[in-house]
């Protein structure tokens, strides 16, 4: 028993163009997003710094680091019979 796909030009058509349409959504989604200051990496000691960009430290938000949870008591252990 065959397993039936696209077949013929279809199967090289389909791809292409569902391609060609989320690169041009990407395009335009770049475009629109109304930064004229993309930034750039600067060297510091122990890595990169984004220095300028559309976002400030307070755009980010970083959540709380959680507490971590109790340990469980131990169970016992049931005797060998």
């Amino acid at each position: 028993m065959r397993a039936r796909g696209l077949a013929g030009p279809r199967a090289v058509v389909v791809p292409l163009l569902a391609a060609a349409v989320l690169g041009t959504v990407a395009v335009v989604a770049v475009q629109e997003a109304g930064c004229s200051d993309p930034g750039h990496y600067v060297a510091v000691s122990g890595g990169y710094e984004l220095v300028g960009g559309c976002f400030s430290p307070q755009d980010l938000m970083v959540p709380a680091t959680p507490e971590p949870a109790p340990a469980l008591p131990a169970a016992p252990v049931p005797t060998r019979s």
